[in-house]
């Protein structure tokens, strides 16, 4: 396995969208390889405390190299927040923060299979001891359900022709690697996007479908909400368009709250207020960032605070 460096995207602009509190307490949901989490820490007084999830045995065993009495470093995916702060005995936080999607490390070990660039097996789940893997899931699913996981999650103009050449392959023989499948998809796709690999889209769909990982964001978000004291921030980082989505949706409608019926009169006081107050606008990186790290050129910072 290796285990190349990760490089937090908008890492300075999301810690300091948290203002951390030196004696709080905050949750980094997707510890990765501690890039966020090293910075909060840094923040933290002797009393304050931070405690981060990640589904990803690798990650947590990169993790185990940070010793800091005020970490908490819990394997478990971040749609399980509530039930982690519960099992810990805390019942609410100054600041979460969510780097939504696939990791460096992820991507770049090949034999996770989330890659296209090196023949491996066909894998892709963040955690590879649990649920299905994308080889399994492809020699099992119709065509009708793989055309709609590659439409949906990878707005693959061609998912319909990726899908139909998929279940025709595999009546030969079925696909276990990455190579396999990106060879597949290449040769199906007459038109390709400048400077993009044939396959890209295909692969983020499935990776996507696979670890739920919209699901998994539209679970957490609200829980992320009921855990925050006053004047708590939450800061999400996103990828994705689809991700970002969900978030600017969620903070949008927490910040409204209730809304009445149209034309029917109903006393202010029985309407809820909104939860959160959005914080300033969504923030890009910067140019410079981009430059040292071109994965950082869809990333989208999102930031709100909870209401008193």
């Amino acid at each position: 396995m290796t285990d190349s460096a990760h490089v937090p995207v908008l890492a300075q602009e999301a810690v300091a969208a948290l203002a951390i509190d030196p004696d709080g307490v905050y949750v980094d949901g997707t510890f990765g390889r501690g890039g966020h989490s090293r910075l909060i820490l840094d923040q933290l007084a002797a009393g304050g405390r931070l405690i981060a999830l990640d589904r990803d045995p690798d990650a947590i065993r990169a993790g185990s190299a940070l010793v800091d009495p005020r970490l908490t470093l819990v394997r478990r995916a971040f749609s399980n927040l509530g039930a982690v702060l519960d099992e810990l005995g805390v019942v609410q936080v100054n600041g979460i923060l969510l780097d939504i999607g696939v990791s460096s490390p992820q991507l770049d070990d090949a034999a996770r299979g989330f890659s296209f660039r090196v023949d491996a097996p066909l894998d892709m789940r963040m955690d590879p001891e649990s649920g299905q893997s994308a080889a399994d899931w492809l020699a099992t699913a119709t065509e009708g359900e793989i055309g709609e996981v590659i439409r949906n999650y990878g707005e693959e103009r061609f998912a319909r022709s990726i899908a139909r050449a998929i279940v025709a392959a595999r009546q030969d023989a079925p696909l276990r690697t990455t190579g396999q499948l990106a060879n597949l998809i290449a040769a199906t796709v007459k038109k390709r996007e400048p400077g993009q690999h044939p396959a890209t889209r295909s692969f983020q769909a499935l990776r996507i479908h696979l670890n739920r990982e919209l699901e998994e964001l539209s679970t957490v978000l609200p829980q992320c909400v009921d855990r925050l004291l006053p004047n708590g921030r939450l800061a999400v980082i996103s990828f994705h368009s689809l991700e970002d989505r969900i978030v600017k949706r969620f903070m949008r409608d927490e910040a409204l709250g209730e809304q009445p019926p149209a034309r029917l009169p109903i006393p202010a006081a029985q309407i809820k207020p909104g939860r959160l107050k959005l914080i300033g606008r969504a923030q890009h990186a910067d140019a410079a960032e981009v430059a040292a790290n071109p994965r950082s050129r869809s990333a989208v910072l999102r930031v709100a605070e909870r209401c008193a």
